[in-house]
Parts: structure tokens; sequence; C-alpha cells
């Protein structure tokens, strides 16, 4: 019904900065939570960033200052734009949604939540 997918990740020097992608494709009328999840080697998968449909944004305390997530509705696409990167930051990057389906112009409530494959980020120190 919809698929997310991930682009933006790669290699980076400590210091550096890099924008994660998540686009969203499929029958979707709205997003009503759009989040940034990150897992570590040997770490176990963490929140990084939330951005809620009545425009909360929440950031883990790892993040604050260096993270921003943000969206660009007409393309149903939402980002991470990550500064100041750390080794530390070095992870898998997915992404997560819930979405409000699309009946034909119209929402009934159905929903669906699910989430990208990952795209990996590395940097080096």
């Amino acid at each position: 019904q919809v698929q997310l997918v991930e682009s933006g990740g790669g290699l980076v020097q400590s210091g550096g900065s890099l924008r994660l992608s998540c686009e969203a494709s499929g029958r979707i009328f709205s997003f009503n939570e759009m989040n940034w999840y990150r897992q570590g080697p040997g770490k176990q998968r963490e929140l990084v960033a939330a951005f809620t449909n009545g425009g909360t944004t929440n950031y883990a305390d790892s993040v604050k200052g260096r993270f921003t997530i943000f969206k660009d509705n007409a393309k149903n696409t939402f980002y991470l734009q990550m500064s100041s990167l750390k080794p530390e930051d070095t992870a898998v990057y997915t992404c997560n949604a819930l979405v409000l389906l699309d009946e034909g112009g119209f929402t009934d409530g159905s929903t669906w939540h699910g989430w990208g494959k990952g795209t990996l980020v590395t940097v080096s120190s």
C-alpha cells in the first residue's frame, strides 16, 4: 500500500554533514507521523528524530542541535539533515511512518505503519 525508500547515506568524515531522504509512495492521504531511527554496531535501535502531524518535532538528546527532521509534502518525502557528525553517529538509519491511506481522494481513517529498508551512514574519525 505504501513504500518507504531511504537514500543519502554514505561515508563522511567527522564534523561533516549528510542529508538523508525518505521517499514515500503509494496510497498516501497524509502523514500522521514521520520518524528516523538508527541502529549502530552492537547497539539497540533508537529513535533519532520524530515529526508529528501536529508539527511537533522531537529529537534524541544525542543529536539535538545537530540533526533536523523536515518534510516536503508535495514530494511525499521527509528528510534528516545531519551536521557535525561524530563517529558514534555511525549506524543504519531507517525511516518509519504512520500514513493515513488515500481511499480515492478521501480518507476513512485507515492507516498504514511501516519501515524503509535503511541506509548506512559511516562517520570516520
